[in-house]
């Protein structure tokens, strides 16, 4: 796509400009190496740039075609690939997940912490495929601590730098209790990672192999995938933290194994490498309606759905640990309900999400409008920069 003229989009060029003084001033501060922000409307790309350094230490500029380690911006691609089966007729959204990974129909629900050890008691209803679509399928991630549930997760976390398949690490969660039962509450969770196992035994293929014959290929996403091959590693970014000493230094996320390590699974919820550009045919196919250049990956009833807030009155809001008021839950994706609630410049019906490493996209049907940060640190909630670019995106709208 090649750059249209702002004011043709109703983009005003000088506040677009904005976005540029804002994001190198966030590089000027040494809070990040290099950004990359994309924003495209009714089909057309009206900005796309880079600031800062993809590598300090090696001196390399951020550029347009730079990688990204996008870790959870795989759930809805994972999500995507379950709703192509779920068109297909191979699965249900009310399927229990036991009925493709069997080991879920023992997994016990937690009832509290006795004097013995974790009071636990059967699941009420079975957990769905709709469930982990939604994150209220009762699993957790192990990243709070406000349940012995979480720790038993973290126990396992060296088991996963051991490259297990995929059926090793949902056995191991299987066999971990669940924080709820099934449909009571959503808790961000390893959901996205047993949809991805789900969408193998329903289709027979790995999951990697999934996306690239069935969503990267036909969307001609050629830089997506969870491997950085040889002659592409010039444009693989680092990822950086926080230095001892102050300012950024390279880390590799100890929690998350990075996409270059991984060798045998493919994890629903995480693991993908991408750039800004391929990862806007991914939105733009959303936005379409499922469509893009004449390929089809899903129905336009179906996006809808996905699109729509699936959760409760009291299951809201989302995530009370990060105070992510005025937002709901869709298939995949998160759906903005309540702007004012939210804090936020935006339009109702908008949908998104996020990476560990600051990495973000949201898709604004109303608006026709797409928004891609790509960056690379953690702890992803450090700095308010994804915060910053939607509020820069949105006032440089004057039509």
């Amino acid at each position: 796509m090649k750059l249209a003229k702002p004011e043709t989009l109703g983009f005003s060029p000088a506040r677009l400009e904005r976005i540029h003084t804002v994001t190198q001033r966030y590089i000027d501060e040494g809070k990040f190496a290099g950004i990359v922000t994309l924003i495209a409307r009714r089909g057309k790309l009206v900005h796309f740039a880079s600031v800062g350094k993809q590598e300090i230490e090696g001196d390399k500029p951020m550029k347009n075609d730079s990688l990204f380690r996008i870790y959870s911006m795989t759930k809805p691609i994972t999500t995507t690939a379950a709703m192509m089966l779920f068109e297909e007729g191979a699965l249900r959204l009310s399927d229990p997940v036991a009925k493709y990974i069997p080991e879920f129909a023992e997994t016990k629900v937690l009832v509290k912490q006795g004097y013995a050890g974790p009071v636990l008691e059967p699941q009420a209803t079975p957990m769905t495929i709709r469930q982990l679509m939604t994150h209220t399928a009762g699993l957790s991630y192990g990243f709070m601590a406000d349940s012995p549930i979480e720790e038993m997760y973290r126990q396992l976390y060296p088991f996963f730098q051991t490259d297990p398949s995929s059926a090793e690490i949902i056995s191991k969660w299987a066999a971990i209790p669940l924080i709820q039962q099934p449909g009571k509450a959503w808790r961000y969770s390893v959901a996205t990672d047993v949809l991805g196992r789900v969408v193998e035994v329903v289709s027979g293929l790995p999951l990697r192999e999934f996306f690239l014959e069935r969503i990267f290929k036909p969307l001609g996403m050629d830089d997506t995938d969870y491997y950085v091959p040889a002659k592409k590693m010039s444009r693989f970014a680092t990822c950086y933290g926080p230095a001892p000493t102050g300012g950024i230094a390279p880390i590799l996320p100890p929690m998350i194994p990075d996409a270059a390590i991984l060798r045998r699974a493919s994890p629903g919820g995480h693991g993908l490498h991408s750039t800004a550009a391929d990862y806007l045919r991914f939105c733009q196919m959303i936005l379409n309606g499922g469509e893009l250049d004449g390929v089809r990956l899903l129905g336009r009833k179906s996006v809808e759905l996905m699109s729509c807030n699936h959760l409760a009155p009291e299951m809201l809001p989302i995530e009370r640990a990060f105070e992510m008021h005025g937002l709901g839950f869709g298939l995949g994706f998160s759906v903005l309900l309540d702007p004012a609630q939210r804090q936020s410049l935006g339009s109702c019906g908008t949908i998104g999400w996020g990476g560990a490493a600051n990495t973000n996209f949201w898709i604004d049907p109303k608006e026709e409008l797409i928004g891609i940060l790509m960056a690379q640190f953690m702890p992803s909630n450090t700095f308010p920069l994804v915060d910053d670019f939607r509020t820069l995106t949105y006032q440089a709208l004057v039509d």
